[in-house]
């Protein structure tokens, strides 16, 4: 160990050495840490294909008190684990604010107040994902309302109202309000703060930086980004441009181990413009590529109409993933399909309704990514949406309340609509069959 430390003080003048030192006394070399490899990742000097689930209420359910359930998380890790889950993708910050359809609590109350409970929360998650080897891609802000976001750094920086969409119906207005979080100085440098905050925290359980945790795949800018409505204007998209660029090129000054990436739904989040995208994506400090995939949400499929939307709905969903291919094509980056789901057989949220439809769907989509990934294609792997596990809708008109379970439908959605219980055994025998599949593959 003594040569090793004199070889590494030797090697740091001239930048040579991949060695961190973990607080337990571990060595971590860089080669722990996934990477990107042009257009795939490694990890361990092997290729890593992320076979992910969302998970964005994992920290909560790791609170020592209030509203965590560490017995139930370890449950949910352990069954993830089983059908060969290799990746969570978690809130890291949330957000206090009075709109009804967001969590409760927050991590932050206002601003420079955080909720430690939260952020212990946060750690033992981290913790025992190490343990079973789960890597964790945990995104900073939302510009969705379920978590405060975006909208609630406006009304803490601008004194507007946070717009619940929920609430108003317009979804226009509240993307074109929120694209005002890029260019306001004020939430801009709270935003910088609560980064700072969580990127540099050290993580209570293993007293290990969270910058030199190599269980951490990634961090991420936000939860779907997007640079205002369908009709941004040039201006607002140089602004969206310029904040990726920088924000990354800021968590990268702060973390030299870990992979950055937008969080970006790909062309749904990029008002529709391949140049936005690829623009917004080209810097150096993106190291990945993201993009979400959601028919129903944008109207290619009819819950109630299945066989008559089917067809339609899969042409589109095969041209929108086809797409995004030839975007990472062209900048020469991997690209995740993070977010994707569907609904239960007869548009139910009951957990007793069947999930037929919902299979087929996702194998589409596993056939897209295996087949693809095993061509050669830059694509880095799936997280589905999303992890409902032991988690059970309390009310019946499926809408959240504070003290129910988490499920992986956020409070802004009725529970149970894209989330995949522990009960749904179709889907995940479905979900390992893919697991086992990714896996085989060498690059």
């Amino acid at each position: 160990m003594k040569q090793l430390y004199k070889f590494c003080a030797t090697a740091l003048m001239i930048g040579a050495c991949g060695i961190v030192s973990a607080a337990d006394g571990a060595t971590v070399g860089k080669g722990d840490f996934v990477t990107a490899k042009k257009t795939h990742f490694a990890r361990k000097g092997q290729a890593y294909y992320i076979v992910g689930a969302n998970f964005w209420y994992g920290g909560y359910l790791g609170a020592p008190k209030g509203v965590g359930e560490r017995a139930r998380l370890l449950k949910e890790l352990d069954s993830m684990r089983a059908i060969g889950i290799n990746n969570l993708r978690v809130l890291a910050v949330s957000e206090k604010t009075d709109m009804k359809s967001a969590v409760s609590p927050a991590t932050t109350a206002k601003p420079g107040e955080y909720d430690e409970n939260l952020l212990v929360g946060l750690d033992f998650l981290m913790a025992e994902a190490a343990k079973r080897d789960m890597t964790v891609v945990l995104y900073l802000n939302n510009f969705w309302q379920w978590s405060g976001g975006m909208t609630q750094y406006l009304n803490w920086f601008e004194g507007t109202p946070a717009l619940d969409p929920n609430v108003t119906k317009d979804y226009d207005d509240y993307m074109k309000k929120n694209a005002r979080f890029y260019v306001n100085a004020a939430a801009q440098k709270e935003y910088r703060n609560v980064i700072q905050k969580i990127v540099k925290r050290v993580n209570t359980i293993t007293g290990k930086p969270y910058s030199e945790d190599p269980i951490l795949m990634s961090w991420q800018l936000a939860n779907e980004p997007r640079p205002g409505n369908g009709n941004a204007t040039p201006e607002e998209k140089k602004a969206y441009i310029k904040w990726i660029d920088e924000t990354a090129a800021y968590i990268h000054s702060l973390d030299k181990n870990h992979m950055v990436s937008s969080g970006s739904e790909g062309l749904a989040g990029s008002a529709q413009d391949a140049q936005l995208f690829l623009d917004s994506h080209r810097t150096k400090h993106i190291d990945y590529l993201t993009y979400h995939l959601w028919p129903k949400n944008w109207g290619w499929f009819d819950s109630k109409d299945p066989t008559g939307s089917w067809d339609g709905a899969i042409t589109k969903s095969r041209n929108y993933l086809t797409s995004h291919i030839d975007l990472a094509k062209k900048l020469d980056k991997p690209i995740v399909l993070e977010e994707f789901g569907l609904d239960r057989d007869g548009a139910s949220f009951s957990i007793k309704a069947t999930t037929k439809i919902r299979d087929r769907f996702y194998r589409e989509v596993f056939d897209f990514v295996y087949d693809g990934a095993k061509k050669g294609d830059p694509i880095a792997g799936f997280n589905f949406w999303a992890w409902g596990g032991a988690g059970r809708a309390a009310n019946a008109d499926y809408w959240w309340k504070p003290g129910n379970d988490f499920v992986g439908d956020p409070p802004q959605e009725e529970q149970g609509l894209y989330s995949v219980f522990d009960s749904d055994t179709s889907s995940l025998k479905l979900i390992k069959e893919y697991a086992d599949k990714l896996n085989t593959i060498k690059r």
